[in-house]
């Protein structure tokens, strides 16, 4: 029988048609499966902000993160229960727990870094219950907190270092102390309205010795200046109600940056510091003219006092 060379282009277009249908069919109802998820625009849960053990039982700690709340081990780390989940914004910047009561845990809302991708927080929170609930306590407009501590002696007293709102000015900036739990506040230490709280941390052999330090920064869309003449380090000697700015004995002059400061465990006059110096020519608070001719000392780096 002869066949006609039309009809078996005929039904080999009619083989592929079909084939091609059918691919299309089983494509489609892959996609059925499949849908659309937030994937943006800030969404790095990686960055841990800050972490408390308690020491009793090491095994129990927690850990804030920077955009997914906060998350506690009792396991030593072999499992987490993540919290604070529901609280709306749960960005945090630090977490503290209570060494004499691991149920009691404090929270700060919004993490005190400086991207554009930072997240800001509603202030401070506070469970009684290891985490499972938390209290709103204030200090709302802080957008952002560095560092909380809890009064070894007297767990109603507590104080805070809250950063302030990073893309302007005003806010509740500086460091502040509650006697009562977080009912109310009082602003102990206070620079301007462009200057936050950055470190805070007690001596261990003296509970009334404190040391802070205070941190002038502002960004925008495309720029941060982060430093100028509110940055420094600061001393209290009463348990945090009055502070006096650490100057000379070789600490370095301003305009500086961000510092970070920590005292000794078994000796609360060594205390050191990890300055940011200032950078020279450009623009902002932090930076500084520099002559023709003139050699400029690079004051950035690790100070030491063992003096207190």
């Amino acid at each position: 029988m002869k066949v006609n060379r039309s009809s078996i282009i005929l039904l080999v277009l009619m083989g592929i048609s079909g084939g091609t249908s059918l691919a299309a069919q089983s494509v489609a109802e892959e996609f059925d499966s499949l849908h659309f998820r937030s994937i943006g625009p800030a969404t790095m849960s990686g960055r841990i902000s800050d972490l408390a053990v308690y020491e009793a039982n090491p095994a129990i700690y927690y850990a804030a993160t920077a955009h997914s709340g906060l998350w506690k081990t009792t396991s030593g780390g072999a499992l987490f229960e993540p919290l604070f989940q529901d609280e709306g914004l749960i960005a945090l910047g630090d977490v503290a727990i209570s060494q004499t009561d691991p149920d009691l845990v404090w929270v700060g809302a919004g993490e005190s870094n400086n991207r554009q991708t930072t997240s800001w927080g509603g202030g401070v929170y506070k469970s009684t219950d290891g985490g499972q609930t938390f209290d709103h306590m204030g200090l709302e407009d802080s957008r952002h907190i560095n560092r909380i501590l809890i009064d070894p002696r007297n767990s109603e007293v507590v104080l805070v270092a809250a950063t302030g709102p990073l893309f302007g000015s005003g806010g509740d900036r500086g460091v502040f102390k509650t006697t009562n739990g977080g009912e109310s506040w009082t602003k102990v230490l206070e620079v301007d309205d462009d200057t936050g709280a950055n470190a805070l941390v007690r001596s261990s052999t003296n509970s009334n010795t404190l040391y802070a330090s205070t941190y002038q920064r502002r960004r925008n869309a495309c720029c941060m200046n982060g430093g100028g003449p509110g940055s420094g380090v600061w001393k209290s000697v009463d348990g945090g109600d009055n502070w006096s700015r650490v100057t000379g004995g070789g600490f370095p002059d301003g305009p500086l940056g961000r510092i970070e400061v920590d005292v000794y465990g078994r000796d609360d006059q060594v205390v050191y510091a990890l300055v940011e110096g200032p950078r020279v020519g450009g623009n902002g608070p932090g930076v500084r003219d520099q002559d023709e001719d003139e050699e400029v000392e690079n004051l950035t780096g690790l100070y030491r006092s063992q003096d207190g």
